[in-house]
């Protein structure tokens, strides 16, 4: 892909619009960077500037989507703009963050994604493959944009890759020696149109993919079971065995492949918690086996692993009640998880932005596990209705207010969780912020105690 002497025009000006236009621009291209945003509250204003790049904050003016060459949009903006559907009647090829590193990235390509479960696996997946001798990186949504990943790829090595479906909107050339697509449960409704546009966004991840290349799917989640690809599939199941592919026989996770099977590990020697994580181990298992990883060395990274902070991440127990940080929970089916993962005695603390989804499949799990629920934020008055006559409902207006009264409300044994259902821009600049607001103030708790 020739860059030098292109105009392109970088959309959205987060971690990887940032890193998409420094890229651009040491390779030649003239590049205009564009964010809604004022530039007073643009963090990186100076330094774009200081790299001889043409910063327009504030708006996306029209008459600049029409006269560029390429268009490279960052997640975080909805390609149904007004200023988008202009730029594809102008012939503007439109692309993303991610379809620009897949064109420089050299070596094979492993990509995850999934409603739920994708930074765990993703990471879990790069441990696996390093810790077996593997060349391997990792980047995309889970934090490091993908475009800084071009330098350090070499040809014999993997690149690992959270895949959002934000991200997947916008490729074209992507081509993934493995594919992982882990569930598909209502998200981003306030985005999308439909569960049918969701889920078309997310099979985007096998688009180029041939006889090849591995699928890995959720023989459990009937969606995700249905999905069509040129790639040989491998099926994971937690709940029955499968002709081919990985499931739970008792304790033991079995590959049966050709008619042999395999025993590669057994649950307790899974170091997280949580049905939904032997999913996610199911899965990095596949792609492990794939990339060329041992068994044995993939049983003891597993092992090992102890997961993600923000996700079901265990910070401190205070007289006998335990608290555990999964803002990443930003959806209903996510907090499902979280809560089948006690058997019972659960404060859980509700509560963000809503994203357009339903709380009602809370509210069997919310009779059965939860003592008490703590809603907080602009969707609690939503949420309540939703879990009215269920179990008592409380209302805190901060974080450190929702763990104090989860505290006071806790008995010893219990578990204070939480995991919101929600986004968490209401009150936080993401689900990183909010879980260690969450942290502090459990930390600050434990010092007066």
């Amino acid at each position: 892909m020739e860059l030098a002497g292109k105009k392109t025009l970088v959309v959205g000006l987060g971690k990887s619009g940032i890193a998409a236009a420094g890229f651009l621009r040491a390779r030649g291209a003239h590049v205009i960077a564009n964010d809604a945003q004022p530039e007073e509250k643009i963090a990186a204003a100076a330094q774009l500037k200081e790299q001889g790049i043409e910063l327009v904050a504030g708006s996306h003016p029209i008459s600049l989507f029409e006269n560029v060459d390429l268009i490279v949009a960052s997640p975080g903006v909805p390609l149904a703009l007004e200023c988008f559907q202009r730029a594809k009647t102008a012939g503007v090829p439109i692309i993303s963050e991610i379809e620009l590193a897949a064109r420089f990235l050299r070596g094979r390509l492993v990509g995850i994604t999934g409603s739920n479960g994708k930074t765990t696996t993703t990471t879990l997946i790069g441990k696996v493959l390093k810790n077996a001798g593997l060349p391997a990186q990792v980047g995309g949504n889970i934090g490091t944009p993908l475009i800084s990943l071009v330098e350090t790829s070499s040809d014999d090595g993997f690149t690992v890759i959270e895949l959002s479906s934000f991200q997947l909107e916008a490729v074209e050339s992507l081509h993934l020696f493995a594919a992982v697509l882990l569930n598909i449960t209502p998200d981003h409704l306030d985005r999308y149109d439909s569960m049918d546009a969701y889920a078309a966004a997310k099979a985007n991840i096998f688009r180029n993919q041939t006889s090849e290349d591995l699928a890995v799917l959720n023989a459990d989640d009937t969606r995700v079971a249905a999905m069509t690809t040129n790639a040989h599939k491998t099926f994971f199941s937690c709940k029955r065995e499968l002709e081919e592919g990985l499931f739970l026989r008792g304790d033991e996770v079995v590959a049966r492949a050709n008619g042999v099977e395999r025993t590669l590990i057994s649950r307790p020697e899974i170091g997280i918690r949580g049905a939904h994580n032997l999913e996610n181990v199911m899965a990095t298992l596949a792609v492990g086996l794939a990339c060329g990883a041992g068994p044995d060395s993939m049983r003891h990274t597993i092992h090992e692993f102890k997961g993600v902070e923000h996700r079901l991440e265990f910070v401190v127990e205070i007289n006998g009640v335990k608290f555990y940080n999964d803002s990443k929970a930003t959806n209903v089916d996510s907090t499902i998880k979280a809560l089948e993962a006690f058997d019972s005695g659960v404060i859980v603390i509700l509560g963000g932005k809503d994203k357009g989804g339903d709380y009602a499949p809370l509210v069997p799990l919310i009779q059965s596990r939860c003592e008490h629920v703590i809603l907080i934020g602009a969707a609690a008055n939503k949420i309540a209705t939703a879990l009215e006559n269920t179990k008592p409902l409380q209302r805190a207006t901060t974080m450190p207010d929702a763990v104090r009264l989860g505290y006071e409300l806790a008995r010893a044994g219990d578990v204070v969780l939480l995991a919101p259902a929600c986004a968490s821009f209401d009150m936080f600049d993401n689900y990183e912020h909010r879980g260690r607001v969450f942290k502090d103030a459990v930390r600050q708790l434990r010092i007066e105690h």
